[in-house]
């Protein structure tokens, strides 16, 4: 899938099905990352930023001590996630950005009160929903300030802290 957000800022999802082969023969391995389904998510995700536009240059990719990849000289800003047998980006040439893609899985129960701020965990619990529902909103929630860490980018914001829903 892509969607042209605007006339400078694209984003892609993909579907991992294609053997790491695939994606080494367009996407040079930066890092040394062992596990090999990493591999494949990390090389998936870099995959598609020449997709979103053309030059971009995946030689030039670095990593900064906070762990987001950058370029040098910010021809391009952008974020990259993966999940399950997703990978997704998103590339914009004048702004930042943030994308967090997640599968929805009980695992989200043990970090969210590292994410949660009090407020948004009575919300949750306050309107009694179906343990799915709840299960997704979390997500959702998790998958939105994630996004929004990545487009900060310094990784000085803490998630319960700074980063808070708020209702209508």
């Amino acid at each position: 899938y892509q969607h042209n957000i605007n006339q400078t800022t694209r984003l892609a999802i993909w579907r991992i099905e294609e053997p790491e082969s695939f994606f080494l023969e367009k996407v040079p391995l930066h890092q040394a990352v062992t596990h090999p389904y990493k591999r494949l998510q990390h090389l998936a995700g870099r995959y598609l930023l020449p997709i979103l536009f053309d030059d971009f240059p995946l030689e030039e990719i670095l990593v900064a001590d906070t762990r987001k990849p950058f370029l040098p000289g910010e021809k391009y800003h952008f974020s990259i996630s993966h999940s399950g047998y997703y990978a997704a980006a998103i590339a914009s040439s004048n702004n930042r950005v943030g994308i967090d893609i997640e599968m929805v899985s009980p695992r989200i129960e043990r970090i969210a009160p590292k994410f949660l701020s009090p407020a948004e965990k009575a919300f949750l619990q306050e309107w009694e929903l179906f343990d799915q529902l709840q299960l997704e909103l979390t997500t959702v929630l998790w998958s939105a300030k994630e996004a929004i860490f990545k487009w900060h980018g310094d990784g000085q914001l803490e998630f319960r802290r700074h980063m808070q829903m708020t209702g209508p």
